[in-house]
């Protein structure tokens, strides 16, 4: 009897893993999953709602939003957005967000900790075996994103 589980599996078990421990951890420095999402596309430097909605799109979390995919940021992270101004982490025109200089301290000090438990992650995994992975994954995305088209 074969007992080894489909990579499904193991894909949706890392997966759930990965964000339960990253909300954890988050959550510890007072920021959101979403916050920091954003706060990570804005250390690349300013951008508008459109972009950010379109960067953080692969993370939000379909399945259990009731948010159309196309209504996105515009409806779902304003608020997040709205408090990241007023913690004094990003700027605001009206138009674009931008990290101030107390968001680039918190995004330095958080990439540092969020490295280290992602280091957590690969231990016993070389760096040849990380990438065939990853090759694996974005060639199964591909192949099944080609099929839904």
């Amino acid at each position: 009897m074969d007992t080894q589980q489909p990579i499904s599996y193991w894909v949706k078990l890392v997966d759930r893993i990965i964000d339960d421990l990253f909300a954890t951890t988050l959550e510890e420095h007072g920021i959101t999953r979403r916050q920091w999402q954003l706060l990570t596309v804005l250390s690349k430097g300013s951008a508008g709602v459109e972009l950010l909605d379109i960067e953080i799109a692969p993370f939000l979390d379909r399945a259990t939003s009731a948010v159309p995919p196309t209504v996105g940021l515009h409806t779902t992270s304003l608020e997040s957005l709205t408090e990241l101004v007023e913690s004094d982490w990003l700027t605001t025109d009206g138009a674009l967000y931008e990290l101030t200089e107390r968001g680039r301290t918190v995004v330095d000090r958080l990439t540092s900790v969020i490295n280290d438990e992602r280091a957590k992650a690969t231990v016993g995994v070389t760096d040849e075996q990380y990438a065939t992975t990853l090759t694996v994954l974005e060639t199964m995305a591909r192949n099944l994103s080609a099929r839904r088209e």
